[in-house]
């Protein structure tokens, strides 16, 4: 019973504070004290400026050399490949409406990393997590751009952007450029200037809070009484199957502690917000994308908690 109890309690250490702060963001949303306009340049705000940064300062603080990640990173790019194929090849059979596949599939293996994932990851494994979980969304966004182009191309039948658009949304991610920027400051232990580290751990430290809020107010509750097999499908997939598989082929491979943590926390994530920008911007069916968004924003946080206290009882967080 008491072995219970603490891992319940080390699960809720990790999935309580997002909860409280989505939590908050709807109640202040209702309550009027959040505005659409603020969700918007609030959002604006932490993808442009706050989230670099902080992902800046995780990577320039860090010893990335000691960190040994690089196998981390490349299998964190082949599970989701794999998965995303498998997505594909079920989509066809289970969606009624072809055109709507693309959502579908995007919302099963696109997953929040900047956000939900890397609070996620803070709360668990703290400031060396975070630098991990840093280099995992620079190296993951690339892939869910590439991926999220290519369904939604497919499934719609239109042409979608060039190849040259495709490099071009991708260098002009401002996540990538800071970890780019970073990179070399890091691998050359350069030291930034205290005065700009401590101005740029003020925008840092507003990221994860500012974006938790934001991410409640704009979810949209009504879309959960929407009954659309499709966005279950699609839930289904982001919540259970995509983190059951990765997660499972990296205890295999022989990923243990932080790094399988991390695995499974990343891939737990819900459905990033993204995916409505993109349906939306492609002329897929953006209510279903954001139906997607808000089952697994909220279903995420009994799921992920399910999962790091049997990973945790297990002993393969250790």
């Amino acid at each position: 019973m008491d072995e219970f109890l603490t891992q319940l309690d080390y699960s809720f250490s990790v999935t309580g504070p997002i909860f409280i702060m989505l939590g908050l963001g709807v109640f202040l949303r209702r309550r009027g004290l959040i505005e659409e306009k603020f969700v918007e340049s609030g959002s604006r705000l932490v993808f442009t400026v706050t989230l670099p940064a902080l992902l800046f300062l995780s990577v320039v603080g860090a010893d990335l050399q000691q960190i040994g990640n690089v196998s981390l990173l490349g299998f964190a790019v082949i599970a989701n490949i794999l998965v995303f194929l498998l997505f594909e090849l079920i989509a066809p059979w289970l969606v009624k409406d072809k055109r709507e596949t693309g959502v579908v599939v995007q919302g099963a293996f696109r997953a929040n990393t900047g956000i939900i994932g890397l609070a996620y990851v803070s709360n668990a494994f703290g400031t060396t997590g975070l630098v991990v979980g840093s280099l995992y969304v620079a190296v993951i966004t690339v892939l869910y751009n590439i991926l999220a182009v290519i369904t939604l191309t497919r499934a719609s039948g239109r042409r979608g952007l060039s190849l040259s658009g495709l490099l071009r949304s991708i260098l002009k991610n401002p996540l990538i450029l800071s970890i780019c920027v970073a990179l070399p400051f890091s691998l050359l232990q350069i030291e930034v200037p205290a005065v700009l580290v401590q101005s740029g751990r003020y925008f840092a430290d507003m990221t994860l809070p500012l974006a938790l809020l934001c991410t409640g107010a704009s979810l949209d509750l009504n879309q959960l009484r929407q009954d659309s097999s499709h966005a279950n499908y699609s839930t289904c997939g982001r919540l259970i199957i995509a983190p059951l598989l990765i997660t499972l082929a990296g205890g295999l491979i022989g990923f243990r502690g932080m790094e399988l943590g991390i695995i499974f926390l990343m891939s737990a994530a819900p459905t990033a917000a993204a995916s409505y920008v993109m349906a939306r911007s492609m002329g897929a069916n953006a209510r279903l994308a954001a139906n997607v968004i808000a089952m697994t924003t909220l279903g995420s946080l009994l799921t992920c908690s399910v999962g790091i206290s049997v990973l945790s009882s297990s002993g393969l967080l250790r």
